[in-house]
């Protein structure tokens, strides 16, 4: 698994986060408060739709398929979406997330094929 920052130059977004495996195992973004201004998910690759769960607790508190998402974002079977959130969603403690086959909070199966995810953030 392939996780990297870069940096944005006169947006909003101050990060772009990319990750090129983005699967059920929790990947930590931010240890502290951080907000999201878009996501960018590539689901190309599967024949299902996925679920990218985004959490508000550093990866040392946090158990895939037990503890309760802040937000879950689908993405259809074969395809590319991008969520845009004005003024940006705010994670007061920290910023994970986990993609898996499953909707809410029990879900935990990995997709066939790791998917992309971009995550722009301030």
């Amino acid at each position: 698994m392939a996780t990297y920052k870069t940096s944005i130059a006169g947006s909003i977004s101050s990060a772009r986060w990319t990750d090129d495996a983005a699967s059920a195992t929790e990947v930590e973004v931010s240890t502290s408060s951080i907000n999201i201004h878009q996501v960018r998910i590539d689901n190309t690759a599967n024949s299902t739709i996925l679920y990218l769960k985004l959490y508000n607790l550093a990866a040392s508190s946090l158990t895939v398929g037990s503890n309760s998402p802040e937000s879950i974002l689908p993405v259809d079977a074969g395809s590319k979406v991008e969520y845009d959130f004005d003024p940006g969603m705010a994670f007061g403690t920290a910023l994970c997330y986990a993609v898996v086959t499953t909707p809410g909070t029990a879900g935990t199966t990995a997709p066939a094929t790791a998917i992309t995810l971009e995550i722009l953030t301030s």
